[in-house]
């Protein structure tokens, strides 16, 4: 069986077509034996018929729709143009329009036969991005890319490169050919190496008088002029490929395939539709995977193609059916691995394990996540790249070594995650809040808003439900203070959290929810629902984003003012951020007593200032007393949450909110955390103290019954 060679150009104007012509010719006079060329480059129509002085009266779209049972020499002899000098041609259709008629099925058919009548074809794939291209490249032994030491044509060849990697091609099949090289260029071979993540496996020397020459009389130079040195330099390529058993090696490697027929699929960005300019892209930089990615991609590539998911109908709810389908799904994993040869990569039980499981996670799961996710000392993940996920641990975060594998692969992921909540998000919506199955909060953005590929966000939930007494073993609250917030939820005062983004506001939010008599009605109102509570008789409220059309949005606002007419003991807002701040406020003054929010802001007097804006916010024109006299008598407490500079977090206020003072807002600190210095390991010192104040509700209080002892205020 002979061998298919197909030659891609990292760029238009390297010299692909004059390259794939005298190779083929090098080959047939150096070892005298017939070779094929075929021209797929469509986009360049009938370059290789001026290359090869030949005009066939058939063409490539001509032998695919050909009706023949079985192409042996005699059925292929009327659609080859014979030269005199022993290779044969099929050319390109002369017009773009009848290039659209190629079939691919047909080629692929003509391809296999040809290597058994072929010792070499070599296939002009122009710049390999097109199906039919494609569909010669799965077919083919070995890859040539030509590129030329040009800062662009390299920049466009590395891209190439990535995108031939990400369809699943070995990079032992896909080699790099520098043309028009000269030792005088400022670019050189280990230039062009960096440049583009890859060794050059050969360098064919500038000799722009000879290719001119060869062109102008239509007659290809390794024929006309074997002489020149751009000549041997082709018979020296063809010899060392020969003399290494290049071709024999690579034909047992395993190839993808279907690639041909998945181009246009979501796994590939066709950008500019080919051209000088045409390729397929990605948004971000490509990277070589390693083998053991690649051997996973091209595992999940084949698991696509044996099952269906779709057709499962699996309700994800289910544990049950979701065991089923990770069970079913195994299988198939096993049959596919199976078929590939792992020895290398996999030659330990341990490590053939860990790639079904990853596959598993892959295809079922949220693929790298899933270990971090797994990891209880992981609180916080923070995907900025594809290849650059950071992970919060013991409140500082570190750089993981967990990495997607490509920007698509991160696409399913984010996919997976929000398609269930009947949320999108794409070019028009490139945003989006959600949830996991266990409560963690999810926040992607994808380009182009996002110049570095999609980046998630996710505040990881804890698996065990946070009580009080774990904050008091955190260090994050004292028992006292602990006791004394629940005596006030238990009061019904109406509370507000306050604290900068991820210094536990919602973690505390959800510890006084906690705290709520069971037999009170509890409605919870959230972006995205996060709080869990222990009571029974909750209603859990989430807010919806526009759909496709633009409509259908419910907002907090929305929520709040229906929750008012649902007969709440409590009202529990996950987080003030906008207008519905005036709504919650409102509903604390007209008789929904002990609700609770929070809200962003690093100290209670700036939660004050805070609510102030966010009430302006709902457009109502009050005027800025009557603003903060609402405040002054809708809010009891302020509790102020804080990270702390050595990533620990802690209550470091714990405020009352007295009333008005002339046009103030008057607020009294009743607890506060101290710090007091830093240990040898930078952990910072510090104690809770009481400063002496006794809140006013005290009495309130003690009148329904509540025991509170004055002790607890004294200053220590």
């Amino acid at each position: 069986m002979g061998h298919i060679i197909a030659v891609v150009g990292g760029k238009g104007g390297v010299g692909k077509s004059v390259f794939a012509a005298n190779l083929a010719i090098a080959y047939q006079m150096n070892f005298k034996q017939r070779s094929l060329i075929i021209d797929l480059d469509f986009q360049s129509l009938g370059d290789q018929n001026i290359i090869l002085g030949l005009n066939p009266p058939k063409n490539i779209v001509d032998v695919t729709k050909a009706q023949v049972g079985t192409w042996d020499p005699k059925a292929m002899t009327p659609f080859l143009a014979n030269s005199p000098q022993g290779f044969s041609f099929i050319g390109a259709p002369r017009e773009a329009a009848l290039a659209k008629d190629i079939d691919l099925d047909g080629l692929g058919k003509f391809l296999k036969a040809a290597v058994g009548v072929f010792p070499w074809v070599v296939i002009d794939c122009g710049n390999g991005t097109d199906p039919h291209a494609l569909k010669a490249m799965e077919q083919a032994s070995l890859i040539f890319v030509v590129t030329t030491p040009d800062v662009i044509v390299l920049n466009q060849t590395r891209r190439i490169l990535g995108k031939v990697q990400e369809l699943l091609f070995p990079q032992e099949m896909v080699q790099v050919v520098v043309n028009r090289y000269s030792p005088n260029n400022v670019i050189n071979p280990q230039m062009i190496q960096k440049s583009i993540n890859k060794a050059p496996y050969f360098a064919i020397p500038e000799d722009a008088a000879t290719c001119e020459a060869s062109l102008t009389k239509s007659q290809p130079f390794t024929m006309v002029n074997p002489g020149a040195a751009i000549s041997r330099a082709f018979s020296d390529l063809v010899r060392r490929m020969d003399q290494s058993k290049m071709l024999d090696q690579l034909a047992k490697l395993n190839k993808p395939t279907g690639v041909a027929q998945k181009a246009g699929s979501a796994a590939v960005v066709a950008v500019d539709g080919g051209g000088e300019n045409g390729g397929l892209l990605s948004r971000s930089k490509s990277a070589p995977t390693d083998p053991w990615t690649s051997m996973k991609l091209r595992i999940h590539k084949a698991l696509i193609d044996v099952v269906d998911m779709k057709k499962m109908n699996v309700d994800v709810a289910d544990s049950k059916q979701r065991e089923v389908l990770r069970e079913k799904t195994q299988k198939a994993i096993l049959d596919v691995l199976a078929k590939e040869d792992v020895s290398t990569l996999c030659p330990t039980r341990e490590l053939r394990a860990q790639l079904v499981k990853e596959v598993l996670d892959e295809a079922l799961g949220l693929g790298p996540l899933e270990d971090l996710l797994a990891d209880d000392s992981v609180t916080e993940i923070m995907v900025n790249a594809r290849d650059q996920i950071y992970v919060e641990q013991g409140g500082k975060p570190g750089l993981s070594r967990t990495t997607f594998s490509s920007e698509q692969q991160m696409m399913n992921v984010i996919e997976r995650i929000v398609t269930p909540l009947g949320r999108r998000v794409d070019e028009k919506t490139p945003y989006v809040d959600a949830r996991l199955a266990d409560g963690s909060r999810v926040h992607v953005i994808i380009p182009p808003l996002a110049l570095r590929g999609p980046t998630i966000t996710i505040r990881k939930f804890p698996k065990k439900r946070i009580m009080a007494s774990d904050l008091v073993k955190f260090g994050s609250m004292t028992q006292e203070i602990a006791d004394f917030l629940r005596a006030c939820v238990e009061a019904k005062l109406n509370i507000v959290v306050s604290g900068g983004t991820g210094s536990g506001k919602t973690t505390l939010l959800n510890v006084l929810s906690n705290f709520i008599p069971a037999t009170e009605r509890i409605i919870t109102v959230e972006d995205a629902a996060e709080l869990q509570l222990g009571q029974e008789h909750v209603v859990r409220l989430e807010t919806r984003p526009k759909n496709i059309e633009g409509e259908g949005e419910v907002s907090i606002r929305d929520l709040i003012k229906c929750c008012l007419r649902m007969r709440p003991d409590r009202i529990v807002v996950g987080e003030c951020r906008g207008g519905e701040a005036m709504d919650m406020l409102q509903a604390m003054n007209t008789g929904h007593s002990g609700s609770l929010t929070t809200v962003h802001a690093n100290n209670p007097r700036e939660c004050i200032g805070r609510l102030e804006t966010l009430v302006m916010m709902a457009g109502m024109g009050l005027p800025l007393k009557a603003i903060r006299e609402t405040i002054a008598s809708a809010v009891n407490l302020i509790i102020q949450q804080s990270r702390l500079t050595d990533g620990t977090r802690k209550v470091t206020y714990v405020s009352e909110v007295l009333g008005m003072q002339g046009e103030t807002v008057t607020i009294q600190d009743i607890f506060i955390y101290k710090q007091e210095g830093l240990d040898k390991n930078r952990k910072i010192i510090g104690r809770f103290v009481p400063t002496g104040f006794i809140p006013k509700f005290v009495e309130e209080m003690e009148a329904k019954g509540m025991k509170i002892s004055r002790g607890l205020f004294a200053v220590k």
